[in-house]
């Protein structure tokens, strides 16, 4: 799906006169392993193969690897999902961060569901403990508390005590940060424990194909936010969604927020180069403050080398994503001061 959209994104900006005249071409690079080798490969891509620009969709410990491999040399829009306060010459970010995907949400949900005590519980690594470290400020906010903190090995696949201890908590609602495999099996074990009707869940990063992993049986009061959704009822997320399928068949890989991002740092990427009138990067740095652009995910501003948008707040209890409440221009607070 990340590929797809890209090749979409990629696509379009080409029939709208590509990067200040130029058609653009798309070089791929897998950087689903170790920062060092990524870097390399990038690193490839760019003196090897004369790429001018990067679109990374992958984890922060990559990013940071690509960051001082670039040296701000060249333009680098990271869209992932992260955990905020990354800064550097060149880059500029698109991806969610914990202020934007929570702090409009959980004062919703706390009225909405009625509830005040919270768990928090996700994979031991920066953007976990980060997103949790502001959650506990805005569910302070919405007059809830925190009864309970824990984090997990990415290798543990088994969950009962953490279920037990949430369980005994008391807890009604439960704030996940876990990733992948790890929050398909977390929230296959919940349901089956019958916690849903003790607590909602809070998801930052489940999307559709970690929903689709844990399935509607088990996905009673899940709640997932996020800055796209396939099931967005606007007409640019229909047409994208068209254009998509069009494009790569109707059983091409479920459109999601993690592969969609793509679309989004590609549009990004030619908005800033064609208003800076080039790809330097110190010409993209001093007009990327205010640059707007429109996207399935609405109307969005660059703030801080990060994205204003619109986040979402979406129910997968019947199996697929239902949007119950929307956030429009939705700054982040982990932003950049230039």
């Amino acid at each position: 799906s990340t590929r797809n959209s890209a090749a979409l994104a990629a696509k379009q900006i080409n029939a709208s006169g590509g990067i200040n005249g130029e058609q653009i071409e798309l070089l791929f690079a897998d950087v689903g392993v170790p920062p060092a080798e990524a870097a390399q490969a990038a690193l490839r891509l760019w003196k090897g193969q004369g790429a001018e620009a990067f679109v990374g969709m992958h984890d922060s410990a990559v990013r940071e690897a690509l960051i001082g491999r670039f040296n701000g040399q060249v333009p680098y829009v990271y869209t992932p999902v992260y955990e905020g306060n990354s800064c550097a010459d060149g880059l500029y970010i698109t991806g969610e961060t914990p202020s934007q995907q929570l702090e409009p949400v959980i004062p919703f949900l706390a009225e909405k569901e009625g509830v005040s005590k919270w768990y928090l519980i996700g994979h031991d690594y920066n953007w976990p403990r980060d997103t949790n470290a502001l959650a506990k400020g805005y569910i302070d906010d919405a007059g809830g508390e925190v009864v309970g903190e824990e984090y997990v090995p990415l290798t543990v696949s088994e969950f009962d005590s953490s279920l037990q201890r949430i369980k005994e908590s008391g807890a009604d609602a439960v704030l996940i940060t876990l990733v992948g495999g790890g929050s398909v099996g977390f929230n296959i074990s919940f349901a089956g424990f019958g916690l849903d009707e003790q607590a909602i869940r809070l998801g930052t990063l489940i999307e559709e194909n970690t929903l689709a992993g844990i399935g509607a049986d088990n996905a009673n009061r899940l709640y997932s936010s996020s800055g796209y959704f396939s099931s967005i009822e606007t007409d640019a997320a229909a047409s994208f969604a068209t254009d998509y399928y069009t494009a790569f068949g109707s059983d091409a890989p479920a459109l999601n927020g993690l592969g969609q991002s793509a679309y989004e740092g590609l549009i990004l990427l030619a908005a800033l180069a064609n208003k800076a009138g080039s790809l330097d990067v110190a010409a993209m740095d001093a007009a990327a403050e205010g640059t707007t652009w429109s996207t399935p995910r609405g109307d969005n501003t660059m703030i801080g080398r990060h994205m204003a948008q619109t986040i979402y707040l979406a129910d997968g209890s019947s199996g697929a994503f239902s949007v119950v409440a929307s956030f429009d221009s939705v700054p982040s607070s982990e932003a950049c001061s230039n």
